[in-house]
């Protein structure tokens, strides 16, 4: 089973129904169809179905045997996506305690040994040492200037390497600056929102 004695970061869009439970559904590899519950806190919200599909897509040869990190993990939707999918494994950061609880919860409902959730700051998270990543999935809050932050740190980390791919979702004509050896792949809107991916380069 997944480590039950760690936790993870605040994620996602706004509800307005802090203390009640959502259902999102995992739409594509091992499970499927599978429906499950999200705590709804402010700020969290899973990434849309329509959203996960494409970056799954654009991600489709990449994603097998990939070591992932869901920053602001929230629901945990994407990295319960990319394990779904294939992924070697899924270091989930979430700090809001009852999101996190419920992702640790989703995890042993799917007996995915390979996820693991760290209750912390993802900023503090970005300034420890960790192993690099192949895929790192980004998407902050709207509206608290974090995905600027969060670049910055991750660009001083040692958690990407060459050919590593960031995902990063945010606001709609949010403008961000993004470290010089970063290549654009993909670059599509949805809504209130604009979702990105990026290739690392040497």
């Amino acid at each position: 089973m997944a480590n039950r004695d760690k936790f993870f970061y605040e994620t996602r869009r706004s509800t307005n129904k802090p203390n009640k439970s959502g259902q999102f559904r995992v739409i594509g590899g091992q499970w499927k169809g599978r429906k499950l519950k999200f705590f709804e806190v402010e700020g969290l919200r899973p990434s849309l179905d329509r959203v996960r599909e494409t970056l799954f897509n654009w991600l489709q040869t990449d994603v097998r045997g990939a070591r992932c990190l869901d920053l602001f993990a929230g629901s945990g939707a994407i990295g319960l996506e990319a394990l779904s999918r294939g992924a070697a494994s899924v270091d989930f950061v979430e700090l809001n305690k009852k999101a996190a609880r419920q992702l640790e919860a989703n995890l042993g409902l799917l007996d995915a040994d390979d996820g693991n959730v760290i209750h912390q700051d993802a900023k503090q998270f970005l300034d420890k040492e960790h192993q690099a990543y192949d895929i790192i999935f980004i998407d902050p809050p709207f509206h608290k200037g974090l995905a600027q932050e969060i670049l910055g740190k991750l660009a001083q980390t040692n958690l990407v390497l060459e050919n590593s791919k960031v995902y990063l979702e945010m606001e709609q004509g949010l403008e961000v600056e993004i470290p010089e050896n970063w290549e654009l792949l993909k670059d599509k809107k949805a809504g209130q929102l604009q979702y990105r991916l990026y290739s690392v380069l040497n």
